[in-house]
């Protein structure tokens, strides 16, 4: 496995093989942060075929409740390994440690990222990586579906962080 920086041309292999219930391409929109500096779009591959991704949003995560307390602190966002049978095979962990390690390169003193209350098992994943729980959230976003419907979602979350 290797990890790369999501490039213009990766995008629709993404789409492809890693997809979102949207009709639009949120990798077309994490390419597009990524093009205008705002994250780093990081890309997990086994041999030739997308595994894993998350994006190391620089400018820290929107929640209004996050960011008044960690205004300074890049969020990992969206981290997603499929298919889901390649979970816990360490495709996770070996894209946290390369946002870290972009983190740490930047001279950032800490990093983030949400985890939705009801998922343990990442929450998990995160304690074990030394992140600890500190604000709790609504994670609130939506999506367009393939007869043009948007759907509105508010996700409990808790903010964990790790210090460097």
């Amino acid at each position: 496995m290797r990890i790369s920086q999501c490039r213009e041309e990766d995008v629709e292999t993404l789409d492809a093989h890693m997809p979102f219930r949207g009709a639009t391409s949120h990798h077309g929109v994490r390419w597009a942060r990524q093009r205008e500096g705002r994250c780093t779009f990081l890309v997990a591959w086994s041999e030739e075929r997308p595994v894993g991704s998350c994006e190391v949003r620089w400018e820290g995560c929107e929640a209004p409740e996050v960011r008044a307390v960690h205004p300074d602190c890049p969020e990992v966002n969206g981290l997603g390994v499929w298919p889901e049978t390649l979970r816990s095979e360490g495709i996770g962990t070996a894209l946290i440690k390369e946002a870290e390690r972009l983190a740490t390169g930047r001279g950032c003193r800490a990093i983030g990222l949400g985890v939705e209350k009801n998922n343990p098992r990442a929450h998990a994943l995160y304690d074990r990586l030394g992140y600890r729980p500190s604000t709790p959230y609504l994670d609130c976003w939506s999506y367009e579906d393939g007869s043009g419907v948007t759907h509105r979602v508010a996700d409990a979350c808790v903010f964990m962080v790790k210090l460097f």
